[in-house]
């Protein structure tokens, strides 16, 4: 490391200002910042009052992510030979949705960087390490079935409409990584949800997500179906096994309990907030009693399912974890948080189970609450403010 430390010291006023590759700078400062800690100060936000740097934390967050892809990687294999009668080991089961997943996180990569290199270069900013999140974050968001070539165009996507345009990392007000899957759910729906999420072969055989066997039905109680789909096919919709996580579904959310150890991780070295979490949860079981109540009156299948099943049914834990806990899209005040978190978990029932094109629910009221974060804020502070007026005046 020391001779790369030397190398990079060497080389750096040729990229400094006057320097002859001034302005490839941007390009130079991110592989130095990758590779070496700096003393640094950023000059725009997200800002931590920590000694840790932005590059660790966004660092710890994608180590919070690797046990996701290893099962992601594992469940693939499990599916496709569950599908077929194969009889496979674990580390067979492991190559071969390895294979699956590479393409998928070089494309991201790839994709991302060329973004943020170009508008690093352009604006002369300095390259932030977000990009690392939001492209760690895409691959896990999406089934293993998705094309190449649509991982590509949504990953600019996210990139460059739900962050550059608004002037890049800390600056932006929707979270970049569900823009990108947002654009793939209502440009291709057909490879992002339903019944085609999960192709495990070149013949096309698919396996349906827990939440698309319900969603659409009527006169029906949702937990018969999916205990009919598991006698049917060979997949097994029990709570349990959702919440282990061998079903068809996006590469990183079919495991809970791995979401679970991750949530726990992020909260003990205090990167996120464990507000919006509990309050998602809550919002999400308060939503789902209200729903079960109203059941009998409805024909829809969807407001039968019960609480403790909306919590491991599609990504509902993976996006409250790793989504609506991102610093710049959420809200920013404790009380906020709290708030955020129960919108989110109670839009996620109420998108669920009222329209059944869109079962997942847990994406779009993420971003819709994005929009609303600021003035969650703001409406929190005020009320702080006359609090303490009346205060001060007695």
């Amino acid at each position: 490391m020391k001779l790369i430390r030397n190398l990079l010291d060497k080389a750096a006023p040729t990229f400094k200002e006057g320097g002859s590759l001034e302005r490839l700078y941007p390009i130079f400062e991110a592989t130095d910042t990758i590779l070496f800690s700096t003393d640094e100060r950023t000059k725009s936000g997200p800002h931590i009052r920590d000694s840790i740097d932005i590059k660790r934390v966004m660092i710890l967050v994608v180590l919070s992510l690797i046990p996701c892809y290893i099962f992601g990687a594992i469940n693939i294999g499990y599916q496709k030979s569950l599908t077929f009668g194969l009889t496979t080991t674990w580390s067979e089961n492991l190559f071969t949705g390895i294979v699956t997943i590479i393409p998928i996180i070089a494309v991201t990569f790839a994709s991302g960087a060329f973004w943020e290199l170009l508008f690093g270069v352009v604006r002369k900013h300095p390259i932030s390490e977000g990009f690392l999140v939001t492209c760690a974050l895409i691959p896990l968001t999406l089934p293993p079935s998705i094309p190449l070539w649509q991982v590509a165009v949504a990953t600019s996507f996210g990139i460059v409409i739900g962050k550059e345009i608004f002037g890049g990392v800390g600056m932006n007000i929707f979270n970049p990584a569900l823009m990108a899957r947002a654009f793939l759910y209502f440009t291709y729906p057909i490879d992002i949800s339903g019944d085609k999420v999960w192709a495990l072969a070149p013949d096309g055989y698919s396996g349906p997500t827990a939440l698309s066997i319900p969603a659409g039905k009527t006169n029906a109680n949702a937990i018969e179906l999916l205990n009919k789909a598991s006698s049917d096919l060979v997949f097994d919709y029990s709570w349990m096994n959702m919440f282990m996580g061998w079903i068809p579904g996006s590469i990183g959310e079919t495991n809970k309990w791995l979401v679970l150890i991750g949530a726990i991780f992020l909260v003990t070295i205090g990167i996120t907030s464990w507000r919006v979490m509990v309050g998602s949860v809550l919002g999400l079981l308060s939503m789902a009693f209200i729903t079960n109540i109203l059941a009998p009156y409805s024909t829809n299948a969807m407001l039968t399912i019960p609480p403790h099943y909306h919590l491991v049914m599609g990504s509902f834990l993976f996006g409250t974890v790793f989504m609506a806990t991102e610093p710049v899209t959420g809200s920013h005040t404790n009380t906020g948080r709290w708030i955020f978190g129960f919108l989110v978990g109670a839009l996620t029932v109420i998108i669920r189970s009222i329209n059944p094109a869109y079962p997942e629910g847990i994406m779009l009221a993420i971003l819709l609450m994005n929009a609303f974060a600021p003035l969650i804020d703001y409406y929190v502070v005020q009320s702080n403010i006359k609090r303490r007026m009346v205060r001060y005046a007695q």
